[in-house]
C-alpha cells in the first residue's frame, strides 16, 4: 500500500447533544493546527430519517497519518468526550479512497 494513498474514516454515531458535538469539535480542531499528520478534510452528515443519527467522514493524506493521529493525546482526549456525548458507542470504519471526483 503506497503512503501517498488518501485514507478515510468514517464515524457513525448518535447524540441528542449535537451542539456540545460541534463545540468540542471546534475544540479538537484547533489542536490540530499544523501537525503533519491532522485530517485534512471533515465532512458532518445528518441522517433525515433519524434526526439524532450523525456520520462525520474525515479524510486524511494517508492511513500511516491516521494511525499517527489515533494514537495522539490530544485524539484520545476528543474521542473520550466524544462518547460521553454519545447515545451509544460510536462506530469507525476505515477506508482506502480508491476513486475521487469532484463535479
Amino acid at each position: 500500500m503506497s503512503t501517498s494513498q488518501k485514507f478515510v474514516q468514517i464515524v457513525d454515531f448518535e447524540t441528542d447533544r449535537i451542539d456540545e458535538m460541534r463545540a468540542l469539535a471546534e475544540e479538537g480542531e484547533r489542536g490540530f493546527a499544523g501537525r503533519e499528520d491532522a485530517p485534512k478534510r471533515r465532512l458532518v452528515l445528518r441522517d433525515r430519517n433519524r434526526p439524532n443519527h450523525y456520520l462525520v467522514v474525515v479524510e486524511f493524506d494517508s492511513y500511516e497519518a491516521a494511525m499517527r493521529n489515533s494514537e495522539s493525546e490530544e485524539t484520545g482526549k476528543f474521542a473520550e468526550g466524544m462518547a460521553a456525548l454519545c447515545t451509544r458507542p460510536p462506530s469507525f470504519t476505515d477506508c482506502d479512497v480508491v476513486d475521487a471526483a469532484e463535479f
